[in-house]
């Protein structure tokens, strides 16, 4: 009996001219479909004239997407430089790609890499447009400078403190107004406490009496000069936050001009409470002429929460077809490993998604308020616990910003004892079908209004 040789067919090819990238941090190895070049693999330098050259050759042979993984910040001016040549560039999670055995060299990571991106079987991680990417990139620049900032003045209380100055006991804030004043008096040589609990703000909340006694120290040199360095460099990076916010203003101001004028104006605010390490510049005018809607009507989001949002994930959210859609890139939405019709998991699972950060926060602060959020909050808390209650409030209010960008969708918030009350007449409507399964009535009980 002959065996019949049967050639093996592949996956179907869904993008004829695609190409993929295996990113390094000296040098780039290209690789194409075998039916576009006789070498199909090529490597590239990582310099810019490199990368040009690069981009000419894929266009040469009639390249018109490239796959790349999303390799630390190696693959950001690759994907900028195809960008500026017109070539469609994406950018894959590596978690997609990597659990194929046997690839261990750069020609074979972007040989798969290109299999893979023919076949269509690799999706695009979401990269915003160029403004929103530039608007990204200022705001988390001026978090690593609050970050920074907060470190040295965690300098100037450790100074204070070798010194026996009790000044972070008796304020709020040892950057502060009162703070701030006392340290550079004594930076300047100001050694009396009375004449520097004088320089109290009229709004600190601790007496002079009190900030006097807190104010008596051991000042020795070596304490004085940590002090002066640590002030120095928090007041370094106060300017360069002040920097950013010049730049943030600016491109905000590009980013609403080229948006029509919203139909109504701008709702009442809801708070004028200056928030910590806000922008000092008026941002909500131009957020809701960017939004077209008020975002900060949601509870638990202010102004630069609202900024941070809209940075991280653009302004266009038809990207995501529905609202599960986006609470699933962010993580927010319940797992799915299934198994024989077992469900294996349901955890949602972990993410670096700065966006899914900022909801998480706003969703702790949220549940401190007497709002509908914060009562669905505290319920929850109390029944699964405070992690899973984060986590719940957080997709609630990605859903109430994805239909408010998508749709323009106002929030009016139904208040805590309207929640109460929903979730009393939906706890008494699943006690009446329980007794009714059960051949029971219930009737109310007269003390029971």
């Amino acid at each position: 009996m002959s065996v019949n040789k049967v050639k093996a067919s592949g996956l179907p090819i869904v993008n004829p001219r695609a190409a993929a990238i295996d990113i390094g941090s000296r040098f780039h190895v290209v690789a194409i479909s075998p039916d576009l070049c006789d070498e199909p693999v090529q490597t590239f330098q990582a310099f810019t004239s490199d990368l040009g050259r690069m981009a000419y050759w894929l266009k040469a042979n009639g390249v018109t997407t490239v796959a790349m993984e999303s390799t630390g910040v190696y693959w950001v001016p690759a994907y900028e430089i195809l960008e500026k040549h017109g070539i469609q560039a994406m950018v894959c999670n590596a978690r997609d790609v990597r659990m194929v055995p046997g690839r261990k060299s750069d020609v074979n990571d972007g040989q798969w890499l290109q299999r893979l991106h023919a076949c269509g079987l690799l999706r695009a991680s979401f990269r915003p447009g160029r403004e929103i990417a530039a608007l990204r990139e200022y705001l988390r620049l001026r978090e690593s400078h609050v970050q920074d900032a907060a470190a040295h003045i965690q300098h100037m209380q450790k100074a204070l403190t070798y010194m026996n100055l009790q000044l972070q006991h008796v304020v709020t804030d040892v950057n502060g107004v009162t703070g701030m004043r006392i340290i550079r008096a004594i930076l300047g040589g100001e050694r009396d406490p009375k004449i520097l609990a004088a320089m109290r703000d009229v709004r600190c909340h601790s007496t002079v009496k009190t900030i006097e006694m807190a104010l008596v120290g051991n000042y020795q040199p070596e304490h004085l000069f940590a002090l002066k360095q640590a002030v120095a460099l928090y007041d370094f990076y106060q300017g360069q936050i002040g920097e950013c916010d010049r730049e943030i203003e600016v491109t905000l101001l590009r980013l609403s001009d080229a948006q029509a004028l919203p139909a109504e104006p701008m709702p009442k605010r809801r708070s004028r409470t200056k928030q910590p390490n806000a922008l000092d510049f008026d941002v909500q005018p131009l957020l809701y002429r960017l939004a077209g809607v008020d975002l900060t009507q949601i509870h638990g989001v202010g102004p630069y929460v609202a900024l941070r949002m809209i940075a991280e994930c653009g302004t266009d959210l038809s990207r995501w077809p529905t609202a599960k859609h986006f609470t699933s890139w962010l993580s927010l939405a319940p797992g799915c490993k299934i198994s024989g019709g077992k469900v294996l998991s349901s955890h949602t699972r972990k993410t670096g998604n700065r966006l899914t950060s900022i909801l998480r926060m706003a969703a702790v602060t949220v549940g401190k308020t007497n709002t509908a959020l914060g009562a669905f909050y505290r319920r929850l808390g109390a029944r699964i616990g405070k992690a899973k209650a984060v986590t719940a409030t957080a997709r609630k209010i990605a859903i109430l910003f994805y239909n408010a960008m998508r749709y323009g969708s106002k929030y009016v918030d139904p208040g805590a004892d309207t929640y109460e009350a929903r979730y009393r007449e939906r706890a008494v409507k699943q006690l009446h079908r329980r007794a009714a399964a059960f051949g029971f009535s219930l009737q109310p009980s007269e003390a029971v209004s």
